[in-house]
């Protein structure tokens, strides 16, 4: 079964924006020949599943080309329908099925990039199952905080820490519930 990862930078103290969906503290850490891993992560991948704010964001910063390199299928959550636009789809239903239908599909892992509101909906629903957040040394004070308070408490597995030259640290972990065996229970005679 494919696993859904998120892959997110966020302030020292908790935030993936700042007012007005602004994301240019993130450029506090650009250093020329690094990505943090990016390429090697998305390889991996050939689902991403993205807030439409999100969506919109790096469209206007980056471009299409970022999400749709016509390599991969991408599912912007959105609540206003627009039409299809080469293999990315304004997804307006539930986000619950439409998880549950890619996870059954073959292919390689689901890419969730935010935004909040996706990425808590998910998390409401047990349904990230690799969380690689990278922090960036500032405190915003403001802004769109990553984890939203009203989800389930969920036990998590550290897997490894990064730290570069630039002060970002990044923390890699796992859902703690992927590693339980399923329970056997015995038959009755």
């Amino acid at each position: 079964m494919r696993k859904i990862s998120l892959f997110i930078a966020m302030s020292l103290d908790g935030y993936i924006a700042k007012p007005n969906d602004d994301l240019s503290f993130l450029k506090l850490v650009e250093k020329e020949g690094e990505d943090y891993g990016y390429a090697e992560f998305v390889a991996k991948i050939d689902t991403i599943i993205i807030g439409r704010r999100t969506y919109d964001y790096v469209l206007k910063e980056v471009g299409a080309s970022h999400y749709d390199n016509g390599e991969r299928d991408v599912y912007v959550i959105t609540r206003t329908a627009r039409p299809k636009i080469g293999r990315t789809t304004f997804y307006t239903g539930n986000l619950v099925e439409l998880i549950s239908r890619l996870k059954s599909e073959k292919g390689k892992n689901i890419y969730c990039d935010g935004g909040a509101e996706v990425i808590n909906e998910l998390l409401q629903h047990d349904l990230i199952d690799e969380l690689i957040i990278s922090v960036i040394p500032v405190l915003l004070g403001n802004g769109t905080r990553l984890f939203k308070d009203g989800r389930p408490e969920q036990t998590l597995e550290f897997i490894t820490s990064k730290t570069f030259e630039t002060g970002l640290a990044q923390l890699h972990y796992r859902r703690k519930n992927d590693l339980i065996p399923p329970t056997i229970v015995p038959e009755t005679l």
